[in-house]
C-alpha cells in the first residue's frame, strides 16, 4: 500500500533504538525526511547512517538532545519547524514501589512522558491545521489499558497524556490532523531486558530466563519485533487514516484480555 506521505516531513522523538529507531525507518520506507533525536551521539549517528544508506532520497538529519528539555526541545524544533508528523515517545521511569518514589520522581515521569508530548503537540499542531495534513502518534504503554502495578510511574504519567489527548484529539481531526496512541506490550528492546532485572535478581535466576519465561506467557508465544511495531505508526501516519483519532491501539500478541 502506498501511504502516500512521500516527500512529508517528521520528528521521531527517541530514535536511535527501539520502538522509536523502528518507527524512523518504517517512515523513511515510505519517503518521508525524518528529523531523528535522542541523547546518546552514537547509537544515533548509527541509526541516521543506515537510513542515509538505504534511502539516499532523502533528509535525515540528527539533533542529539533531551527531548524531555526546553533546550532539546527548541533544538528539534529549529531543525524541523513545520513537521507533518510528530511521534512523540520518551524512556519510560523505572519500576519500583511506589512507597519508595519521590515527588521530584513523579514530577521527573510526568515531565518526560506526560509534558513533553503535550509541548510538542503545542508547538506543531497549529501549523498542521492550517496546512490541513498533520499525524501526531504518541508512544505510550500496554498500561494505560492494563496497569502494571511495578510500573506504577509510567501507569499515572501515561495515563495523564492519554486524558488529554482524547479531548484535543476531537478538535483538530476536521482540518486532517489526527492523534492517536500506539500502546505498545512486551517489544524486544532494552527497556524489556530492563524490567526483567529485578524479577532476575529476587529470583536469583539471568534475567534471560526471565525473558524466557515471559514469552511463553503471551499468547503469540513470544515477544513483539520493533518492526511490527514501526509498520503500524507508519500506516496511522499516512494519508489513508485520515479517519482514525483519539484511539489508543494496542499491539501486545494479544496479552489483554479484554473486549474493548
Amino acid at each position: 500500500m502506498d501511504l502516500g506521505i512521500k516527500g512529508r516531513r517528521a520528528i521521531v522523538c527517541a530514535s536511535s533504538k527501539g520502538l522509536g529507531r523502528a518507527c524512523a525507518i518504517a517512515l523513511a520506507n515510505e519517503g518521508v525526511h525524518v528529523t531523528l533525536t535522542a541523547r546518546g551521539a552514537e547509537a544515533l549517528k548509527q541509526t541516521a547512517d543506515e537510513i542515509r544508506k538505504g534511502h539516499p532520497g532523502i533528509t535525515v538529519t540528527e539533533i542529539v538532545g533531551d527531548i524531555t528539555t526546553p533546550a532539546g526541545r527548541e533544538a528539534v524544533l529549529k531543525a524541523c519547524p513545520d513537521p507533518d508528523i510528530l511521534i512523540n515517545n520518551a524512556g519510560g521511569p523505572p519500576p519500583g514501589d511506589f512507597r519508595n518514589w519521590t515527588r521530584d520522581d513523579w514530577i521527573k515521569a510526568i515531565d518526560a512522558n506526560m509534558l513533553t508530548p503535550i509541548e510538542l503537540i503545542k508547538a506543531t499542531v497549529d501549523g498542521m491545521m492550517a496546512r490541513k495534513f498533520g499525524r501526531i502518534v504518541n508512544i505510550t504503554s500496554a498500561a494505560v489499558k492494563a496497569p502494571i502495578e511495578i510500573l506504577g510511574l509510567s501507569n499515572g504519567a501515561r495515563a495523564g497524556l492519554t486524558g488529554f489527548v482524547a479531548g484535543l484529539s476531537r478538535k483538530t481531526v476536521i482540518n486532517n490532523v489526527t492523534i492517536n496512541g500506539l500502546l505498545p506490550g512486551p517489544f524486544d528492546t532494552d527497556r524489556l531486558r530492563g524490567t526483567a532485572k529485578p524479577e532476575a535478581e529476587k529470583r536469583g535466576i539471568s534475567a534471560d530466563q526471565v525473558l524466557t519465561e515471559r514469552a511463553k506467557l503471551n499468547p503469540a508465544g513470544r515477544f513483539g519485533r520493533p518492526d511490527e511495531f514501526g509498520y503500524a505508526c507508519a500506516f496511522l501516519c499516512g494519508d489513508k487514516a485520515g479517519f482514525i483519532t483519539g484511539q489508543n491501539i494496542l499491539l501486545d500478541g494479544g496479552a489483554f484480555p479484554g473486549t474493548l
